[in-house]
């Protein structure tokens, strides 16, 4: 991230992953709060942190792809000290599918985290721009075309790794969860 400031959650993701583990059922976050990291003098990303479970926008950007985002999930406010009242959103992707082939698929690491991920492509829910899979519900996996928006918007503020494809030609990212 060079010299930009990223956001760091306080313990609200917690109870987001919960949320997310139990099946999305009963009731989820509503607010998150964060503070900025890095030098003061810094820019603020536009997409600033890495948790793959809770993807924070810009207002900016959520409103240019609002349309888009909310074919899958919401978007929630962040609380950040000394920062104008949703200037920034949580992504609460809400979308799940039973896409993940977890015969093929490497065994969930202790903390849940599916590193090497094989897909069932008929299974995959590639109208909307993000979802998350049955077998690996705390991470939000984007699509192709969500990430080429996305990096249309961002630059090189965005690192966009490889979980799956079909085209054998490209190769997954060998730690895509590891930010």
């Amino acid at each position: 991230m060079r010299e930009y400031q990223i956001l760091h959650f306080d313990n609200s993701p917690v109870d987001l992953m919960r949320w997310q583990l139990g099946g999305s059922t009963g009731a989820h976050p509503k607010e998150f709060a964060a503070e900025w990291g890095g030098h003061p003098r810094w820019t603020k990303s536009e997409f600033p942190n890495g948790d793959p479970s809770s993807p924070v926008l810009s207002r900016r950007i959520a409103d240019l792809l609002r349309d888009d985002l909310e074919k899958a999930g919401r978007l929630l406010p962040v609380r950040i000290e000394k920062a104008e009242a949703d200037e920034y959103l949580l992504y609460l992707v809400e979308q799940v599918a039973d896409c993940l082939d977890m015969e093929r698929s490497s065994p969930p690491d202790r903390l849940g985290r599916v590193q090497q991920s094989v897909f069932r492509p008929e299974a995959l829910p590639a109208d909307v721009p993000a979802f998350r899979s049955m077998g690996f519900p705390t991470a939000v996996c984007w699509n192709g075309w969500a990430v080429e928006l996305l990096s249309g918007l961002l630059g090189d503020l965005l690192e966009a790794r490889l979980v799956w494809s079909e085209d054998p030609g490209l190769v997954p990212h060998p730690d895509p969860w590891g930010f």
